[in-house]
């Protein structure tokens, strides 16, 4: 493996027509040589029905990514699998694989890997989702015997979030995201899920305040690639990002 290219490829299709956040944020988490290659859908909001009108065009973003021959590919945008259920979103990514014959994730089930790697059950949720997008991922999560015990939500529509500013973000992870856990004071960790949430360096002090790893897309999908990688993992990513990084 040389140090001269990439070792690994993450393949990502993320829910936008543009990469700005995703990219941003895994080049800090991720270890030296590791390589995102994105491709885009044009979600126009969070409702079953606009996932649905993507489903094809995620076949043909799974395509493109197979002949970019990376080690991976993964669908980002939780509310995606959220509004599909659990029982249809597997459904893809076998289908996916098959089609492919790459493992397929997303964020969701990444998210969902990693809980049970840490042994976390109960959780409090912080999201800047309206209220039936967090009902539907709280459904997703208790199919997979993960309890939300308290969460936390500034309701924005998909539009407002993807204008919001980086600074104002980080500010509404620290305070969702310490009001969640304060709320669940027995939840075993914090999720606050959303590509589109600049939260990354709101990690380290909600993780140093109260001791419970907190999981951002971002790191639990980038952690599920890596704990694939096994032995082939060439680089450590640097653990001051938190207890998920730390944990591989």
């Amino acid at each position: 493996m040389s140090l001269l290219s990439p070792w690994y490829q993450l393949g990502y299709v993320i829910p936008h027509l543009y990469t700005d956040l995703d990219a941003y944020q895994f080049y800090r988490v991720a270890p030296e040589g590791m390589m995102l290659v994105t491709t885009g859908l044009d979600l126009k909001d969070y409702t079953l029905a606009a996932v649905e009108a993507e489903l094809p065009v995620l076949w043909r973003r799974f395509d493109l990514l197979a002949k970019k021959r990376v080690d991976r590919i993964s669908l980002s945008g939780v509310p995606i699998a959220a509004a599909l259920g659990r029982q249809k979103m597997q459904e893809i990514l076998a289908e996916g694989s098959a089609r492919t014959g790459l493992p397929c994730d997303t964020d969701l089930e990444a998210h969902i890997a990693t809980l049970q790697h840490l042994g976390a059950s109960r959780i409090a949720l912080a999201t800047r989702w309206p209220a039936t997008v967090n009902a539907a991922l709280t459904r997703y999560l208790a199919e997979a015997g993960i309890e939300v015990l308290a969460c936390r939500s500034r309701a924005r529509t998909l539009d407002q979030n993807k204008h919001s500013s980086a600074a104002d973000d980080h500010a509404l992870a620290l305070e969702l995201g310490g009001q969640a856990l304060r709320d669940a004071p027995d939840a075993q960790a914090l999720l606050m899920p959303g590509g589109l949430w600049f939260a990354i360096h709101a990690v380290p002090p909600l993780e140093a305040e109260h001791g419970r790893p907190v999981l951002l897309n971002i790191l639990s999908t980038t952690w599920a690639a890596l704990h694939a990688a096994g032995k082939r993992m060439l680089h450590r990513p640097d653990s001051r990002w938190g207890k998920v990084l730390a944990s591989l």
